[in-house]
């Protein structure tokens, strides 16, 4: 396989990052991965599918991991069953990252596959106004409670996205776009990183 890029994609909650994924993968015709991660990671540890499908949402363990030390989980089975999860996850996201260029959202990917894989890693964020409008119409939250699970998830995605990278979570230095998308909606932030990945495409085959 020849040389690639993969774009990753980190989000708040709401945003519309998971359908901007899913329309930027369908226009450029490559795979993409969110949930299929869990089912792939689930077969290759063994691990339940509902572990990973928490992870995300969970708070961390107690000690900070870095995967240059680590890499796989084989050797590391007296980790807690968090970080386990975690490193099982990271090895199905390099595999299928090293297959092809393909979007993957979340899941601290862009930071998985730092140095392993050409990347364009991709932070959506909106105002809480659009958010909370997303969560009711799409997501089917109660409209009470909407504004308090918007503010619990993204507490929880950040904690978990900065004490596994050791970075922080929604900070512009470590993405190379951060487009808020309902400033120009879904459609045109779909089109707009498109765009990017075919210009930096070019330049590379320049």
């Amino acid at each position: 396989m020849g040389k690639h890029t993969v774009i990753t994609i980190s989000r708040q909650y709401g945003s519309g990052g998971r359908a901007i994924g899913q329309k930027l993968a369908e226009q450029l015709g490559i795979p993409f991965y969110d949930n299929e991660l869990i089912t792939l990671a689930a077969k290759a540890s063994g691990f339940g599918e509902d572990l990973f499908k928490n992870a995300e949402q969970s708070g961390a363990g107690s000690l900070l991991y870095s995967m240059s030390v680590y890499g796989t989980m084989g050797g590391f089975f007296d980790l807690p069953v968090s970080d386990k999860v975690f490193l099982a996850q990271s090895e199905v996201i390099r595999n299928v990252a090293q297959e092809g260029p393909c979007v993957i959202v979340g899941r601290c990917a862009d930071y998985v596959l730092k140095g392993k894989v050409d990347a364009i890693n991709v932070f959506i964020h909106s105002d809480m106004e659009h958010r909370v409008k997303r969560v009711i119409e799409e997501y089917g939250r109660p409209a009470e409670k909407a504004q308090e699970a918007i503010a619990k998830t993204d507490k929880r995605r950040a904690t978990y996205y900065n004490y596994y990278s050791g970075m922080k979570f929604g900070q512009a230095v470590n993405y190379h776009l951060s487009i808020h998308s309902d400033a120009i909606g879904i459609d045109a932030t779909v089109e707009l990183i498109k765009n990017f990945y075919l210009a930096k495409a070019a330049k590379e085959n320049a």
